[in-house]
């Protein structure tokens, strides 16, 4: 959903979706802040461990590929291509 990038409180997702977009971001923010009561927050919503090690490690994977990407001085393509790629990804997944 669109509207998470702008306010994930009132994008219409679960409490349990919002919970764990908040999470995240503070992970992406401020790393050193994060703490127990924030993933006991998360499992108090339902997620269970294994979804919390995921989504630390997307955040971390992509904070990883922005910081290689802009390291090496690779510039973005067109908005078109990411259109067409994200079209592309809605109906067959990330496989080619």
């Amino acid at each position: 959903m669109r509207g998470a990038l702008d306010d994930v409180e009132t994008c219409g997702l679960s409490p349990a979706e919002q919970a764990l977009l908040r999470f995240v971001h503070k992970l992406n923010a401020t790393p050193a802040q994060v703490d127990h009561a924030d993933v006991a927050a998360l499992r108090e919503v339902g997620w269970d461990d294994e979804a919390v090690y995921d989504a630390i490690g997307v955040c971390a994977l992509f904070n990883f590929y922005n910081r290689w990407v802009d390291g090496n001085g690779i510039h973005g393509a067109p908005e078109e291509v990411y259109r067409m790629s994200g079209k592309r990804m809605a109906a067959g997944g990330y496989a080619r």
